[in-house]
């Protein structure tokens, strides 16, 4: 399993359709943590954020309008895509969703087709190396499909490891990444890795972007960690 895979945490209290969608999303190339309740869903997203979140309305104790609620208050979780899913089709409570802060609004029954397409056009805005965009710094261009990357036209050679980590700086330049967060986005949480094995792909890389001249572009920042630009 990739460990730039893009994570959608699921929250649905119904097991039937918890498995359906889990079982897409999986076939979808992404990775699933699930809920069945909204304390759970707080709790996962504390210990892992996701890249998505698929959430249900109606659930026992707290709603899945007040679990959005709590995530789009919070700073470090507002930018988390939220699709909420509901029963209730009429128009005020559409709206009432996303006024809480869902980005997008489901109506059961729904198309599993359909909600597969929402996920990902959602995720093109927030992780586009994942959905297979183009991403463009400066002279660098990154092509997360063909996995091609050029720096003033001119082709440079990267590792899979390498490659993941400029895809994470290129989705969000500018930003600070600690080497805990580099370890959990590009190694994966699942495997242990020394955070000095960051500092040694971050060497390699910079090597590979400064390999036919121009500036290093990558910034460490002490205490903190490395951030694009």
């Amino acid at each position: 399993m990739a460990a730039d895979q893009p994570t959608v945490l699921l929250v649905e209290d119904e097991p039937a359709q918890r498995e359906v969608l889990a079982y897409n999303l999986e076939a979808e190339g992404f990775r699933v943590t699930s809920a069945d309740n909204g304390e759970d869903a707080l709790i996962l997203v504390d210990e892992e954020q996701p890249d998505i979140i698929v959430l249900d309305w109606m659930m026992p104790n707290l709603s899945g309008i007040e679990v959005c609620r709590r995530l789009k208050l919070r700073p470090e979780t507002r930018a988390v895509p939220i699709i909420m899913l509901s029963a209730r089709s009429e128009e005020v409570d559409r709206v009432r969703g996303l006024e809480t802060g869902a980005d997008d609004y489901v109506v059961k029954p729904y198309s599993v087709v359909e909600l597969m397409a929402r996920v990902r056009a959602q995720l093109r805005r927030t992780r586009p190396a994942a959905a297979g965009l183009r991403l463009e710094y400066e002279d660098i261009v990154l092509d997360s499909e063909t996995h091609r990357v050029t720096r003033g036209g001119e082709a440079l050679k990267l590792g899979p490891t390498e490659f993941r980590l400029l895809s994470t700086f290129m989705e969000k330049p500018g930003r600070v990444w600690s080497r805990e967060q580099l370890l959990d986005r590009v190694w994966g949480r699942d495997i242990y890795v020394d955070t000095r094995t960051v500092d040694v792909h971050i060497g390699r890389l910079r090597k590979a972007l400064t390999r036919h001249g121009g500036t290093d572009p990558l910034r460490t920042v002490r205490g903190a960690g490395y951030a694009l630009g």
